[in-house]
């Protein structure tokens, strides 16, 4: 398909540039056969969905991806961490802004008397970037800074503020291995939690490890000629059972976010998929979901707003239909609806 089908205006007022209280936002839903729309709170979710759903989260934790630094002529540079490519993680894969200032070759230092070199520079701009110690996670929390995405408009190298510390990051987050939150869980609180679970509602965990990828643009005309970047995945060996159990019983599965949509997908389509072995089962995806896919796992997909022409806003179209998602985003725009990251919530079934 072509991209620009994807597009649509979207007034700068509505990207909202601070976290609300959890659980406080509002909730268009959309009727995926009719494309019937109504609106209603995120508190309401629990009441929303039937007994016996299965809700499928991203406990993924995001890692303070974002570092500045000076460059030996003291100027501020950005270093972006993207993965550790050592065990003993003093070698990592990142991006650097401005890009001339972390040429190969070049030296960095930042807080805590850090120091790293550019060792190379690839075809996609990427840094491999070497440091003088190991970046454990304990120094990433106190010399790193949540890695907003651009349309969240911050100081550069200004201290982290605590509402985003807290508030771009799930209240079941776990590990720390993504550099980018799966933002649909953000709107969940502990009491969300508790209510769907009194009405019946299974809720099971998988982690993808979000990575810079899913803030890259769709430069491509079409559809066929993007690629997504690859990123990990674990499914528990309790998620697969609730999975296959599910499956049998015909009962709904719904993924929180289009991460979970993703790995569930990406999963179905293992050769082991369908086979009972036990144990966890982990693997790479860069499945790329656009109008005409076949879900075979997802019935029900909760997700927020998303960028015009992104690979998510087309993730979410093949799950809706396109011509009902983009006709639900212009009624959301219309009724002042807050888009992204720190958005309100959709939820189409």
């Amino acid at each position: 398909m072509k991209v620009d089908v994807f597009d649509y205006d979207l007034p700068a007022e509505r990207i909202v540039q601070h976290p609300r209280p959890r659980g406080s936002s509002r909730l268009l839903t959309l009727d995926r056969e009719s494309g019937a729309i109504a609106h209603r709170s995120f508190r309401e979710l629990p009441e929303i969905l039937q007994a016996g759903d299965l809700l499928v989260r991203n406990d993924v934790k995001v890692r303070p991806a974002r570092l500045y630094g000076r460059d030996e002529r003291d100027r501020l540079v950005e270093i972006f961490l993207i993965r550790p490519l050592t065990a003993e993680r003093r070698r990592w894969l990142a991006l650097a802004k401005p890009g001339r200032r972390a040429k190969s070759g070049r030296s960095i230092r930042f807080d805590e008397e850090v120091r790293a070199t550019i060792i190379d520079v690839d075809a996609e701009a990427r840094r491999l970037v070497e440091f003088d110690r190991s970046i454990s996670e304990d120094l990433l929390e106190r010399i790193g800074h949540v890695p907003l995405p651009p349309y969240i408009r911050r100081e550069a190298g200004a201290p982290d503020r605590e509402e985003d510390r807290e508030g771009y990051q799930t209240v079941y987050a776990r590990e720390s291995l993504a550099v980018a939150a799966p933002t649909a869980g953000l709107h969940f609180t502990p009491e969300t939690l508790t209510n769907l679970d009194s009405r019946g509602i299974e809720i099971a965990d998988l982690t993808l490890a979000v990575g810079a990828g899913t803030f890259k643009p769709v430069t491509a005309p079409d559809t066929e000629s993007h690629r997504v970047d690859v990123e990990d995945v674990l499914v528990p060996e309790k998620t697969i059972t609730s999975l296959r159990a599910a499956r049998e019983n015909r009962r709904r599965i719904v993924a929180v976010g289009t991460t979970v949509t993703r790995a569930l997908e990406a999963w179905a389509r293992l050769p082991n998929a369908d086979s009972h072995e036990a144990g966890d089962v982990s693997f790479q995806t860069d499945l790329f979901i656009t109008p005409g896919f076949e879900f075979r796992v997802v019935g029900a997909l909760l997700t927020n707003f998303h960028l015009p022409r992104s690979s998510l806003l087309m993730l979410v179209c093949a799950f809706g239909g396109t011509e009902s998602v983009l006709a639900a985003y212009g009624e959301a725009i219309r009724r002042e609806y807050l888009f992204y990251s720190y958005g309100d919530a959709m939820l189409i079934a």
